[in-house]
């Protein structure tokens, strides 16, 4: 009997302490709680966010160019032969001429529409039928923009339209624009910071934002004219700059 009820005594001893244990980490929960929720708060109240913008102005290395020709004819399949014709022959002069790639050279529109006239005596009447097609071509040797659209126009190409220059890869300058941007935002959360009267700490966070400005500058028609014009009928297409840009919103800690 006295062996048993040593045993009853020890197991209510470690039940006890194991009840004392279990106490002790529901009250050191109950604790912390409150101070992490309180160190969450002061971390969200002692931050400034800011946007970083990066620029860079780059010669561009490659030109996108609208060459196309209109022709129109009595019947659909006229007109549509007749254009043929003459994309063929363009088709044939860049490649051959000027040794552009079958990769660089895409079709971008084709059609072939009713030409419709109007009166008040006849109402609405099919007139004939105009064929389109358009191609983009890509070019590299940015020095010759103005002699190649003269020779497609020679070859029959009657509806060029604008060049678009650009960076063919723009990610080759993605890390300086990022420098650029987070030194940009450096200095804007510095000038906040000294304003509050505070002092910049560490970054918490940064997020590059796609802003969707491609690295392009486009020339229009009214433009490349007026280059022609001022060249005595030589076409005179100057690539100038393009732009590679980013934007980091940067959130700091404030001291």
């Amino acid at each position: 009997m006295l062996s048993m009820k040593k045993w009853g005594k020890s197991l209510g001893a470690v039940l006890l302490a194991g009840s004392l244990i279990v106490g002790g980490m529901g009250l050191s929960s109950v604790f912390k709680g409150p101070e992490k929720a309180y160190a969450a708060e002061e971390i969200t109240r002692n931050i400034v966010s800011v946007t970083g913008k990066g620029e860079l102005s780059i010669k561009p290395d490659i030109v996108y160019l609208s060459i196309g020709a209109n022709s129109s004819a009595a019947t659909a399949q006229e007109a549509q032969k007749a254009n043929a014709a003459k994309i063929a022959k363009v088709t044939e002069q860049l490649k051959t001429t000027w040794g552009i790639a079958d990769k660089d050279i895409q079709s971008t529109q084709f059609s072939v529409q009713p030409n419709y006239t109007y009166s008040e005596k006849d109402g609405q009447q099919v007139k004939g039928y105009i064929a389109q097609h358009t191609l983009q071509v890509a070019y590299r040797d940015l020095t010759k923009v103005g002699a190649l659209l003269d020779a497609a126009s020679a070859a029959g190409a009657n509806n060029i339209g604008s060049a678009q220059f650009a960076i063919e890869d723009p990610s080759a300058f993605e890390a300086q624009v990022i420098e650029k941007a987070m030194a940009n935002a450096d200095v804007k959360a510095a000038a906040i910071a000294k304003a509050a009267k505070r002092s910049l700490g560490q970054v918490v966070t940064v997020t590059q934002n796609d802003v969707g400005n491609n690295p392009v500058y486009y020339m229009e028609n009214a433009a490349m004219s007026k280059a022609a014009a001022d060249t005595a009928g030589g076409t005179s297409v100057e690539p100038g700059q393009v732009k590679v840009t980013t934007q980091l919103s940067v959130v700091y800690e404030l001291k």
